[in-house]
Formats: structure tokens, C-alpha cells, sequence
């Protein structure tokens, strides 16, 4: 299965209140972006990665291209809309979308996840993290939702059948992981401080 790897930093990430682009705050003494860019390169069942910016974000438009991936301007409107473009815009078969703001991913991590959407049998496949899990972390609290009872956060990172995006709702498989590589998704400036923290653990 020929992955596409669309990596969303278009946003304006005003809720961190840093004088620099969200994707580009660094963490672990390397921009966010790059944590993630490097974790897709050696994922085994990525092919290609793209990297979707707008106007808001010049600057990560240009580290990007540093790394030889693909760079897709989009409108910038918000995160689901822009997604929507990019993947109308380019027409991947299966398409991975991943937040710019998951320092602690790993290719390991990418991989599994992919190989879950295989097994799934679905058209997509969204990945989340426990709200507890993020509350004992310390981590903000934005989107919450529900699957079978259990109160979730999405972690940024979903798998989709590109052919179908132009279908109103598609199956969804959720796959639930408290794993805390994925619980650290970047918004607020606490979030910085605890992923500094847990990035000197992992890589201690």
C-alpha cells in the first residue's frame, strides 16, 4: 500500500502566544516540524511526504523544502477544510494526515498505525489518546469525544482512503492508544514545557 503522508502546518497557532511560527517552536533544541518530518522519513510504509502550509506560515514553508519534501500551499481556513483541499489537490490513493505540533512521534509509531488501517477494513481510521492520559500529563484539554463510553482526544493523526474523500461521511475505525508519543500534541505553552520534559526522558 502506497502511503502519502500530508503533514498540516498551516495553522496560525494563536493559542501559544510565541512570536514565531507554531510548527517552527522548538522542542528538544529542534523545531516541531522537524521531529515529525524525521520521524516520517524512516517510516518503513511512508512514500512520499507533503507538507501543507499557508500564508500564516512563510517560514515552515521554507524549512520544509530544506528536508526535499513536497510543499502545498492551502487556503488556511482551518484544519479540516485544508486537509480537504490538499488531498482533492493531490489525489493520494491513502493518505496519512499528521499535525505538525507531535514532537515525541516516531516512525515505529507511524508504521503501527498505518498497519492498524490496514487490518481495519475501513475507509479511515482516527487515532486518540484517553483524556485521562493527557490530564496525567498535564496536558490542555481541547476537542474531547466519546467512542463506546470512553472520553478521547484526538491525537492529529488520521489515515484515509483518498479516493473516497469526496464522500459526505465515511466508516471510521478509532484506534485508542494512551501512548504518550502521541498524548503530546502541542497548543499551549504548558504543552511546550511538558513536551520538553518528556522529550529529555525519552531520549535520556
Amino acid at each position: 500500500m502506497g502511503v502519502t503522508a500530508l503533514v498540516m502546518a498551516g495553522g496560525k497557532g494563536t493559542r501559544l502566544k510565541i512570536g514565531e511560527e507554531k510548527p517552527l517552536r522548538k522542542v528538544g533544541g529542534k523545531p516541531m516540524i522537524e521531529h515529525v518530518l524525521n520521524a516520517l522519513k524512516g517510516a518503513k510504509k511512508i512514500d512520499e511526504i507533503i507538507v501543507a502550509v499557508s500564508d500564516h506560515n512563510p517560514k515552515t514553508a521554507t524549512v520544509a523544502k530544506g528536508f526535499s519534501v513536497k510543499v502545498l500551499k492551502t487556503p488556511g481556513k482551518d484544519f479540516v477544510s485544508d486537509v480537504q483541499y490538499a488531498i482533492k489537490k493531490l489525489k493520494p490513493d491513502t493518505v496519512l494526515t499528521i499535525s505538525a505540533d507531535l514532537p515525541l512521534v516516531t516512525s515505529e509509531i507511524i508504521d503501527e498505525i498505518i498497519e492498524r488501517y490496514e487490518c481495519c477494513g475501513k475507509p479511515a481510521l482516527t487515532v486518540a489518546v484517553p483524556t485521562a492520559t493527557r490530564e496525567r500529563l498535564g496536558l490542555s484539554l481541547d476537542y474531547v469525544f466519546e467512542v463506546k463510553g470512553k472520553s478521547l482526544v484526538p491525537a492529529g493523526i488520521n489515515v484515509i482512503d483518498g479516493k473516497r474523500i469526496n464522500e459526505a461521511e465515511l466508516e471510521e475505525e478509532t484506534f485508542v492508544t494512551d501512548r504518550k508519543e502521541l498524548a503530546v500534541n502541542v497548543n499551549t505553552s504548558k504543552d511546550v514545557k511538558t513536551a520538553e520534559r518528556l522529550f529529555k526522558r525519552v531520549t535520556s
